[in-house]
């Protein structure tokens, strides 16, 4: 069984099988690996080796596909941000106006409500003193009418007195 340690990065590759006996020979009543082992080891190693290069490439690949997907995804948002920067512009173009005409408006109606307080408190003053002022001519016109009405009672009376003078001057003149 053989191990990569890919995780950490040194490369390097340890064997935990114990040698085969066909592949052991003595020399000289010393046990030894024979040269076929050590290829066959370096072989294990080349291919432990070229996986661990090719983890690595395909990583590097996944890695390269997921920025290039961040950076388009990037672009997307920067464009969306352009495009919602835009529309903002356009409504703040088509508030402002309006804000504009709306705060002269107002500005107008603050003007002539101060105008009209004191128009308000005039008309109200002259009112009164108009209904004062009628209110004395209605009364003055009534004693008139009464005045006039005691006019024409004591006119007709002062008549009728000197009707009556003048029928007793006339019937003292006959009797004469």
């Amino acid at each position: 069984m053989t191990q990569t340690n890919a995780g950490a990065g040194t490369g390097t590759v340890a064997t935990t099988e114990p040698p085969q006996s066909n592949e052991m020979v003595l020399h000289t009543g010393s046990l030894s690996f024979s040269s076929h082992m050590s290829k066959e080891d370096e072989e294990m190693t080349r291919s432990a080796l070229s996986a661990f290069r090719a983890k690595e490439e395909e990583i590097d690949k996944r890695r390269m596909e997921v920025r290039e997907r961040i950076q388009a995804q990037l672009g997307r948002v920067e464009e969306e941000t352009r495009r919602l920067s835009t529309i903002r512009e356009e409504l703040e173009s088509m508030a402002d106006p309006m804000r504009k005409e709306v705060s002269m408006v107002r500005k107008k109606i603050d003007s002539v409500n101060k105008e009209l307080k004191p128009l308000g408190s005039t008309v109200q003053k002259k009112e009164r003193e108009y209904k004062e002022a009628l209110d004395t001519f209605n009364e003055k016109n009534r004693e008139k009418v009464q005045l006039i009405t005691k006019l024409m009672e004591l006119v007709g009376e002062s008549e009728k007195l000197r009707l009556k003078k003048l029928e007793e001057l006339s019937k003292s003149i006959e009797t004469v």
